[in-house]
């Protein structure tokens, strides 16, 4: 018997019990006593409330009796499971390494019939990233930046974070309120409230050298940076109508930041606003780049003259 079936079996035994003894494991699923140990220290790490028995003979009690459900899958639902983990495989995803026991015990769950559908499956479907000579291969590439795991865990305590970049020249830190944390051209973006500068940054997260919980009195919280910002926007200068070309266009990529007004109950035509410095000439190149991305389904009502300048010396190139 594999592990995690065993270990399925172990948890549903217990759960018909109020009280149970190591030997009564062992002699039940002809395991040893460090096996019987690590399985039940493995359950209770996964959340079932058992109180131990001090004493030579002593065993444990279930307290309420009570465990997570047996689940239950339908063919369909095994599938959709089965191909987004399939999807995301290579996609430089967070906790990444836990993937396999993730899936093993997954497995172990669902009838075998269902266990080769999902080989097949395996076999057939490629998806973006994947190696198609070795489907299973994780490259290198696909791990995040360590510094990702740690900065989840801290968010989940407290959103006041002290962030320290070094963009390969100079290392600073910034106190900063996490807005976002997302992911933007393979690469993972923190966006933050800066509450000494009083305004918005987006650091990737592969310049992070630290990151720790900020012991700030003067607490934010999200609906008061945002109001904050909305103080600070700037006129929009950039408004352009998309059709459907260029809509198709924009769903395939666009900024994280960006978002469509549809103009018709169809969604094949939009308006899109936004502001551009285009003192800025990274963020210049950028939204010239997107915009001859877009193709030529799209008119102008509005436009920087330096955007245009820059749209023509880029196609005078081609």
């Amino acid at each position: 018997m594999k592990k995690v079936e065993r270990i399925n079996t172990i948890m549903r035994y217990i759960n018909n019990r109020s009280y149970f003894t190591i030997s009564e494991i062992m002699r039940e699923f002809n395991i040893s006593r460090s096996t019987a140990i690590r399985d039940i220290r493995e359950i209770e790490a996964m959340g079932m409330p058992l109180q131990a028995e001090v004493g030579r003979d002593g065993g444990y009690f279930v307290m309420n009796n009570s465990v997570l459900p047996s689940i239950n899958f339908t063919d369909s639902e095994v599938k959709a499971l089965f191909i987004a983990f399939m999807a995301s495989r290579n996609q430089q995803l967070p906790f990444l390494k836990s993937r396999q026991s993730l899936a093993e015990k997954i497995l172990g769950l669902i009838p075998e019939n269902q266990q080769e559908t999902l080989v097949l499956l395996n076999q057939i479907l490629l998806f973006e990233g994947t190696n198609p000579n070795n489907p299973d291969l994780l490259e290198l590439s696909d791990l995040p930046h360590p510094m990702l795991e740690q900065l989840i865990q801290l968010i989940l305590l407290d959103r006041h974070l002290m962030i320290t970049v070094n963009d390969g020249k100079v290392s600073k830190s910034y106190p900063i309120f996490l807005l976002h944390l997302y992911r933007e051209k393979s690469i993972w973006q923190i966006e933050g409230y800066d509450f000494k500068e009083e305004k918005l940054r987006t650091f990737p997260v592969d310049q992070l050298t630290n990151v720790e919980i900020y012991p700030t009195k003067k607490r934010v919280n999200k609906k008061m940076v945002l109001e904050n910002l909305r103080k600070q926007e700037r006129e929009i200068n950039l408004i352009i109508e998309l059709g459907p070309k260029a809509i198709a266009q924009f769903k395939k990529y666009h900024p994280f930041k960006y978002s469509l007004s549809y103009t018709d109950p169809y969604q094949a035509t939009a308006i899109f606003k936004t502001y551009i410095n285009v003192n800025m000439p990274d963020e210049l190149a950028e939204i010239t780049n997107w915009l001859l991305f877009l193709g030529d389904d799209i008119k102008f009502r509005e436009v920087p003259d330096e955007v245009l300048r820059s749209l023509r010396e880029r196609i005078n190139l081609y």
